[in-house]
């Protein structure tokens, strides 16, 4: 099962902006290697080449200590090299079985063995602890168990060597459990790991040693043990990262209530949900995946059919039956999944930071020099790093995608702003960048609602929290009752 890999002054450049510069280093066979950097550090370019997704500029990669250049991910595969993609890689139309052995499909004869792959699918989807069937169309999954198809997909490809790409961002607690179990098991078993993820609690738990990457350059590599993730944060982001979370600035008692909701359900997903928000707080929803709280959200925006005994935004009562009203009254969205609902990754920055205020760039005709103009002083204002502004979306790293979809929500000017995971999937300095935006919303007196799963988060973050659980919110706690214990322990009932 073991497998050495080697990268010796490895380089990468996509036309002229150089992306890898002379990467060097080993990874030891039957490890778990933490691989850290900010986004556009560039680990994932260097685990695509490993992977044979892309080629290398310049250098070489050697595998059990021989010279390999994979023209493609079959080839890799071959080797038992499998990446584990961080934007799903599933085709929506097709079972979770067809998914899991596309390109790889079982044979008997000149038949396809649909007996065979179907019960290597249960076996695989029982390993990482998916309770679906085989059959499952994945577009009937929720995102955290696209997420769990994807490593499954990735067992049935008896991997010697596995890439993983913030595999928990989306998973609950409990699966993240399973999923720290059977990279104990792949580990004993011989398996080489790589684990990226700016959770440096995960990293921390569960490698053996940390390779951290910045400017597409090596910086070091250290024993796990030998480092706090004070130490992780700083060797990532090149300077002494210290006061992650702003400081808080309680709302005025007398401040407007500029959401107030009462008896909200969205049939399915929530019942008789109540809450209020004013201006200048900061209010968070935790719970687990498939409590209900995007879909509360959705059914708020329009996006799903719902009923409600009373809304009022920003003193208007009315519930808005598209997201088109509902940011005409005062109410804007971020999705959680910024790639597919909450940018055109393939559109220009520009275009994609005013698709949702046209009216303000022109009549019957944009204006294009103001929505430069518009597009510039977002840069400077989120700090949004690119080197080209005529850059399509899908070219920022996800951080700065994360901030563009933020300043573009932020375009109709909303009274109340929620926010679906905002940091998920970015790294530990876009993080920061991201709450401090977060708290100067709320200082100019918006009222702002944060969705997240990242408990620490919400509670560095928020000044109240609402717990969900089973589509019903179950707990609404206060600033100084904001710990794990009681969040968890609301979020499964035991409290």
């Amino acid at each position: 099962m073991s497998l050495a890999v080697e990268f010796r002054e490895i380089t990468k450049a996509f036309g002229p902006v150089q992306v890898l510069h002379g990467v060097s280093f080993e990874l030891a066979p039957g490890r778990v290697v933490g691989l850290l950097g900010e986004n556009g550090a560039g680990k994932s370019t260097l685990m695509k080449i490993l992977a044979g997704y892309e080629q290398p500029s310049g250098g070489s990669l050697l595998v059990d200590g021989q010279p390999r250049r994979f023209a493609s991910s079959r080839e890799a595969q071959a080797q038992g090299i499998v990446l584990i993609h961080q934007e799903f890689n599933l085709a929506e139309d097709l079972t979770i079985a067809q998914n899991i052995f596309l390109g790889h499909e079982k044979k008997c004869g000149w038949r396809l063995d649909e007996a065979a792959m179907e019960r290597e699918t249960a076996r695989v989807l029982a390993e990482v602890g998916l309770r679906a069937s085989p059959g499952t169309r994945v577009r009937q999954l929720i995102v955290a168990e696209k997420q769990l198809v994807e490593i499954a997909k990735a067992l049935a490809r008896n991997a010697r060597l596995l890439v993983m790409d913030e595999p928990t961002a989306t998973l609950t607690p409990g699966e993240t459990e399973r999923l720290f179990a059977l990279v104990a098991r792949l580990k004993a078993g011989g398996t080489t790991i790589v684990y990226i993820s700016h959770k440096l609690d995960e990293v921390e738990r569960i490698t053996d040693e940390v390779v951290v990457m910045r400017d597409g350059r090596f910086v070091a590599r250290q024993p796990t043990a030998a480092l706090t993730r004070h130490q992780m944060a700083n060797l990532m982001v090149g300077r002494e990262l210290s006061d992650l979370f702003p400081p808080r600035q309680p709302p005025l008692p007398d401040a407007p209530v500029l959401l107030r909701v009462r008896d909200l359900s969205v049939p399915g997903w929530a019942q008789g949900a109540s809450f209020e928000v004013r201006a200048g707080e900061i209010f968070g929803f935790a719970g687990l995946v498939g409590a209900g709280r995007t879909e509360l959200f959705e059914g708020l925006l329009g996006l799903r059919p719902c009923r409600a005994a009373g809304v009022e935004i920003a003193g208007h009562a009315s519930l808005p039956k598209s997201p088109r009203e509902a940011a005409d009254q005062g109410l804007t969205y971020l999705s959680e999944d910024r790639k597919g609902k909450g940018l055109h990754v393939q559109l220009p920055l520009a275009e994609n930071l005013t698709l949702m205020n046209l009216r303000a760039y022109g009549g019957r005709w944009l204006q294009p020099a103001a929505e430069q103009a518009a597009l510039r002083q977002a840069v400077a204002a989120f700090g949004i790093r690119t080197g080209d502004l005529g850059c399509r979306a899908s070219q920022l790293s996800g951080g700065n995608q994360q901030k563009l979809a933020l300043a573009k929500v932020l375009q109709p000017q909303p009274r109340v702003v929620v926010l679906d995971e905002p940091t998920r999937g970015v790294d530990v300095g876009a993080k920061r960048d991201i709450y401090f935006l977060i708290q100067r919303l709320a200082a100019q007196g918006r009222a702002v609602v944060v969705i997240s799963s990242e408990l620490p988060e919400l509670i560095g973050l928020c000044h109240r929290v609402a717990v969900m659980r089973a589509g019903r919110i179950a707990a609404t706690l206060a600033q100084e009752q904001l710990n794990e214990e009681e969040l968890i322990g609301h979020a499964t009932g035991t409290r």
